[in-house]
Order: C-alpha cells, then sequence, then structure tokens
C-alpha cells in the first residue's frame, strides 16, 4: 500500500509553490508586521482554483481529490502560516458545509462565489463559554413567523470579517434543545462583526468575534435538518483536522529547509556550525518528524479520497503534525541562536504563527480524547 503522491499532484504541487514563492512569500513579513489581510492576493488564489479544488466540475469546482487541496495547503503555509489557513477555513469551513448539507437553492445561492474564491464564508462554532465543550452552545435561535431570530455570540471566526466574506454558519440551539445550523448573509440586521483580535500569530488572517442581536434567518437558510448541526459540524471537523495537518507540515518543512541552509552559512568555531553534532543530530531529528507527519497526513487523505472512516487517521495526523511544527519552529529558533529571536529571521513568524495549530480544529487534548475512544477506552 502507497500513500506517494501522483505525478499529476506533484506537477500541482510546482504550480502552487510558483505562485506561493513569486506572490505570497515577497509580501508575508510585511503583512504580518501591518496586521494586514490581502484581499487582492486571496483573489488571486481563487483565479488559481484553490477554492474549488475538491468540488465536482459540474458545480464550478477543479473535480480534484482531498489530497491535492492538502498539497495546496502545504505550500502556501511553506510561505505563509495565515494565508494557508485561509485557504483551509475558506474551502473546509466556509463551502464545504454547505456543499455536504445544503440544499440545491442554497448551493445555487452561495458555492458559485465560495468555490471561485471570489467571496468566503466562514464557521461559527466555537464560543466565548464554549471551545472544546462545542455541545454547550449557548446561541439561541427562537422561531418566529418565517424564520427564527440568532442571539448569541462567537469567538475566534476566521474569515469572518472582511469585505470578501458573504456568509456565516453558525449553530444556535433551537426551540426543541438540539443544535441547528443557520446560514447567516454577512450584513444581516442584528449580526454585528467585532474588531479583530489582537493574535500572538497570524496576522494576516482575518479573525473576529460575532456577535448577534434578534438576528433575524428565513426559514430557507437553516442548514440541514433540525438539532442536526452539531453532529454535521463535526464531522466537518474531521476533514479540517486533515488540513490543519497539511498547514502544521507547511511549517515544519520550512523550519527544517531554514535551519539546514542557516546551518551551512554560519560559522562557529572554525567551520559552519552544521558540522557539530549538537545542530545537525537536530536536524535530523527534525528532518524524521516531518517525514513522519507528511505520511500520516497524507495517509489520512487518502482514506477520506477512498470513503473509508477517518476520524482517527485525522486525529492521529493533527495531533503530530501539529506538535511536530511547534517542536520545529523551537528547533529553528535555536538553530538560528540570536538571529532567531529577531523578526527580521525567516524563524521568527513561524515561531510566533505555530502555537495556534495545536489548538485550533480541536485541541492535542481533543485529538487524544478522540485517538483513545478509537482504541475502545471509556475515556470521559
Amino acid at each position: 500500500m502507497s500513500y506517494e503522491l501522483s505525478d499529476e499532484h506533484e506537477s500541482f504541487r510546482a504550480v502552487v509553490r510558483d505562485f506561493a514563492e513569486s506572490a505570497i512569500a515577497p509580501n508575508a513579513a510585511k503583512w504580518d508586521e501591518e496586521h494586514r489581510f490581502p484581499e487582492d492576493v486571496i483573489l488571486q488564489m481563487g483565479s488559481l482554483g484553490l477554492f474549488g479544488l475538491i468540488f465536482p466540475e459540474e458545480i464550478g469546482g477543479g473535480g480534484g481529490d482531498f489530497a491535492s487541496l492538502c498539497v495546496a495547503i502545504e505550500e502556501i503555509g511553506r510561505v505563509d502560516q495565515s494565508m494557508g489557513i485561509t485557504l483551509s477555513a475558506g474551502v473546509g469551513l466556509g463551502a464545504n458545509p454547505i456543499y455536504r448539507f445544503g440544499s440545491d437553492e442554497q448551493k445555487q445561492t452561495w458555492l458559485p462565489d465560495l468555490i471561485a474564491g471570489r467571496r468566503l464564508g466562514a464557521f461559527g462554532l466555537t464560543e466565548p463559554d464554549c471551545g472544546s465543550d462545542a455541545g454547550g452552545t449557548k446561541t439561541r435561535a427562537v422561531s418566529v413567523e418565517g424564520g427564527w431570530r440568532i442571539s448569541g455570540a462567537k469567538a475566534y471566526i476566521t474569515n469572518s470579517g472582511s469585505t470578501l466574506t458573504s456568509v456565516v454558519t453558525v449553530t444556535a440551539r433551537d426551540d426543541d434543545g438540539g443544535i441547528s445550523a443557520f446560514l447567516i448573509p454577512s450584513g444581516s440586521d442584528g449580526f454585528l462583526v467585532e474588531p479583530p483580535y489582537r493574535k500572538l500569530g497570524w496576522h494576516a488572517s482575518d479573525t473576529h468575534p460575532l456577535s448577534f442581536a434578534d438576528c433575524f434567518v428565513p426559514t430557507e437558510n437553516r442548514l440541514g435538518e433540525a438539532g442536526s448541526g452539531f453532529r454535521n459540524f463535526l464531522s466537518i471537523l474531521d476533514d479540517g483536522r486533515i488540513a490543519i495537518s497539511a498547514l502544521a507540515i507547511g511549517c515544519a518543512r520550512a523550519c527544517l529547509e531554514a535551519s539546514v541552509a542557516y546551518a551551512q552559512e554560519r560559522t562557529a568555531f572554525g567551520g559552519p556550525i552544521g558540522r557539530y553534532q549538537a545542530i545537525a543530530f537536530s536536524l535530523a531529528d527534525l528532518a524524521v518528524a516531518v517525514e513522519a507527519a507528511t505520511v500520516m497526513t497524507y495517509k489520512a487523505a487518502w482514506l477520506k479520497d477512498e470513503g473509508r472512516p477517518v476520524a482517527q487517521a485525522a486525529a492521529m495526523a493533527k495531533l503530530y503534525s501539529t506538535e511536530a511544527a511547534v517542536s520545529a519552529t523551537r528547533v529553528a529558533t535555536q538553530v538560528f541562536g540570536g538571529a532567531g529571536f529577531i523578526e527580521d529571521s525567516p524563524v521568527a513568524r513561524f515561531y510566533r504563527d505555530a502555537k495556534i495549530l495545536e489548538v485550533g480544529e480541536g485541541t492535542s487534548e481533543i485529538q487524544r480524547l478522540v485517538i483513545a475512544r478509537g482504541l475502545g477506552l471509556p475515556v470521559a
């Protein structure tokens, strides 16, 4: 059994890498410093077809597999984690829920622009008091004539506040006590996008808290069956965990490449620092971690593309890859020494960006919980 990517995948990788290195890499540090969300580059990513990769050609997508999306996220994330998460969330959390659970009318209304990358969608699950315990949703949907009134708040929502955002899908507890999902167009009365967060990393990613005050949602904007919102979105998170794993590989690989180059160029005690075992062995261990993370991630993508159960493999890939990425940034910063602590270094931004990988799409603790339950353990 082989999880090796095909020649077509590798040709596609070359195209995305060329775009990433020419259109994103030269500007990533500036966007990070300015906390600027580069909408023009997002539109370029859309023109390249990156937001439509996994969707069928008959609805405007690229007809590709999930592995192709992972390749794209990895390559974009290799130069800029903020742009990598923008792509990951735009596909997996913006368009995919509508594609998987939406009515024909909902798909016709929202998917053409989301798949083409002309607009972005967001996914509102996390709340100020409900993160890992997403089943504790407090946002309420009260039925009224012609639809519902939504009241509550969502937190840490990616792609939620730019001029490109057209719709946010939110979960809310309905009259029966179940958790349903609703499509809320940007600009709806009672829907407030709060000021962006001051984040440790992902400075060029668009992230906001959202609040809803008697925000009217028409009947046709419920996504999926009544009470199915929480269950449906948990399945969406399995896909998202594979995508985050690909983003983590991009981060770790960038740190490995930069550290190897630096270890060959930087001299100390009469020679390049890479000749010393303390440095060489650290980078050897990092290379092993990157390779292991890559195999686990693309195995999970392969399982998804084969239609096989993927929850366990996705949790394993996400856990290992994200912790490997955080470790990679620490190793790289150590190899660079004092230069690694300066924002001008190629690894400082990755150091700040990496930590959130262990948190988003389910924390490392949640991944361990999923894995343990998959082993049949009655862990609470």
